[in-house]
């Protein structure tokens, strides 16, 4: 890329100066000398200016007046990541000839194998300029794969110091060679940030080197004929599970098949397969295809059916009336078959106050000003956030679901794909399903509705409506089935969705009107508790927002 080629030149020459750092520490350790400790230093500062040049050029190549295709400004962005990490290196060398003063004497380190760690820094580094500029990934991988091999030999060292640190007296000596080889560990951390780095410039994507492993794995177990070479890879659906999520496809052949890479905690993964093939039993149709699945110690991932269409949370805010229309007549007409297939006579708890306790902790550290003690004016005490929490435990304790239904279980508008070609929807995201309270999917649906950030009131009107068509189709579903507390099962699914969706809010006014509906509703119950629950009347104001 000649337009880089000042780039290249710099990145170039500051990869040869933290290796000639490298190279210095360790005669350093082996024949300490006042100059070459002066030299590391003074190199430290030249080190520091090569990323301060390399950051401006990056951020001016991409705020410049060229047009940079994303080829050419991921290969920026790596470099920027890259020269950073380079800078870390240089200043754990600074940190390792320091520590060097504490020690009894230098020799005191010869009882420890540090060579190898040098090496494989070394070797690393001899090969980051070439992996960048020729995208070449097995050379990215040998940079990650430094890392590993680090991180075995900082434990062996470790587990030697903390055996001799019972037996020995020089504990300074001791505790001072833990931070040294420390700081030779996170050398390790920084190489495999630069070897990552190298693995974005040729995805364009940013995977850790186990995500990337874990693709890999999965396209070899389907046996497509794609080379990693050619997989194009774009992230997609926002998670807030922790999941990674992205369309790979083969960027060697126009018009080729998509399919969805998906890799998370093992837990979330395995349970999400088993759910699919569980709805695969009840609705062939309605979820994707799973074409393969690998599994680690500690994650999980598989390659999944790429489904057609947008979500309905994208078909609410962009379609037409008509479209919108057609694609929740299809939901209700769907949501029917399951719910009538699906159906147990056999009674279960919704759960809403236990998922509420488990999110309390990280609604206040959000909003700490939500939370509020018991109060005592006169003969007159009001309730604590707590003491409201448990009273609504106690109530739903009352409160079973005469039946149990097979749910999705998070059932936002985002993880329904809406297909109109195919006149079809898909449930997407469905680590959560299992026979429940169809109640728990209604409030999620409702409140998925509610929370999103648009305020123009002709969408809001629409909004409104949608949620006011889906809490009447759901409650004469309740209805037929003699379901007499769904009113005030779905006050409760209510609070536990509209206080719980307050801590991805960070606009204060509209996180203080769920909080507001949530503890409205909860006064309305509390105050309903002597009288029969079938009896509950839930204000249809509690799912509508309105500032107009």
């Amino acid at each position: 890329m000649p337009y880089f080629i000042d780039l290249e030149e710099k990145i170039r020459f500051m990869v040869l100066e933290v290796g000639r750092q490298l190279e210095d520490t360790l005669k350093i350790i082996q024949d300490p000398s006042p100059d070459l400790v002066d030299k590391v230093k003074s190199r430290d500062d030249r080190i520091d200016n090569y990323k301060a040049v390399i950051e401006n050029l990056c951020f001016s190549r991409i705020h410049g007046e060229e047009n940079l295709n994303k080829r050419q400004v991921d290969f920026i962005r790596a470099t920027n990541i890259i020269s950073n990490n380079l800078e870390k290196i240089s200043d754990f060398s600074v940190y390792i000839v320091d520590q060097l003063n504490y020690l009894s004497s230098v020799d005191y380190l010869d009882n420890y194998n540090y060579r190898p760690f040098f090496q494989q820094l070394s070797d690393a580094l001899e090969i980051v300029v070439h992996g960048l500029f020729t995208r070449d990934l097995n050379y990215a991988l040998n940079i990650c794969k430094t890392e590993f091999v680090i991180d075995k030999l900082f434990k062996r060292v470790f587990d030697q110091i903390i055996e001799e640190l019972d037996s020995q007296k020089n504990k300074q000596d001791l505790i001072t060679c833990i931070f040294i080889f420390r700081y030779l560990e996170r050398m390790g951390d920084a190489l495999l940030n630069i070897g990552e780095a190298v693995i974005f410039s040729v995805f364009g994507e940013k995977l850790k080197v186990h995500q990337y492993h874990a693709l890999v794995e999965n396209l070899d177990s389907i046996n497509n004929g794609i080379s990693i070479q050619d997989v194009g890879f774009e992230s997609i659906w926002e998670s807030r599970s922790g999941c990674r999520i992205g369309k790979v496809m083969d960027s060697s052949r126009s018009g080729s098949q998509a399919v969805l890479f998906k890799e998370g905690k093992t837990r979330k993964i395995s349970r999400e397969k088993e759910n699919i093939e569980t709805w695969k039993r009840i609705f062939p149709s309605l979820v994707p295809k799973v074409f393969s699945y690998t599994q680690g110690k500690n994650s999980a991932s598989m390659l999944l059916e790429f489904l057609p269409g947008c979500s309905l949370q994208e078909t609410i805010l962009t379609q037409d009336d008509e479209t919108l229309a057609n694609s929740m007549f299809i939901l209700k007409e769907t949501l029917t078959l399951i719910w009538h297939d699906t159906i147990k006579n056999k009674p279960v708890s919704s759960g809403f106050m236990d998922q509420l306790s488990q999110r309390i902790d990280d609604i206040l550290t959000i909003h700490p000003e939500f939370d509020f003690s018991e109060v005592g004016i006169g003969s007159l005490t009001t309730l604590s956030l707590n003491s409201v929490i448990r009273i609504l435990s106690d109530i739903e304790s009352e409160l079973k679901a005469p039946f149990c239904i097979f749910i999705h279980g998070d059932f936002n508008t985002s993880n329904i794909i809406y297909n109109q070609k195919d006149q079809q929807v898909y449930f997407i995201d469905l680590h959560r399903s299992c026979y429940g309270d169809f109640v728990q999917d209604v409030s999620v649906f409702l409140v998925s509705n509610y929370r999103k950030p648009v305020f123009d009131p002709g969408v809001r009107k629409v909004i409104n409506r949608l949620n006011l068509d889906f809490y009447n189709f759901a409650g004469q579903f309740a209805a037929e089935n003699a379901d007499n507390t769904f009113n005030a099962r779905l006050a409760l699914g209510l609070i536990r969705s509209f206080f719980t969706s307050t801590r991805f809010e960070l606009n204060q006014e509209f996180a203080l009107s769920m909080y507001q509906r949530a503890l409205y509703l909860a006064d309305k119950l509390i105050a309903h508790r002597n009288k029969p629950w079938k009896q509950f009347s839930l204000p249809r104001e509690a799912f509508k927002y309105s500032s107009f």
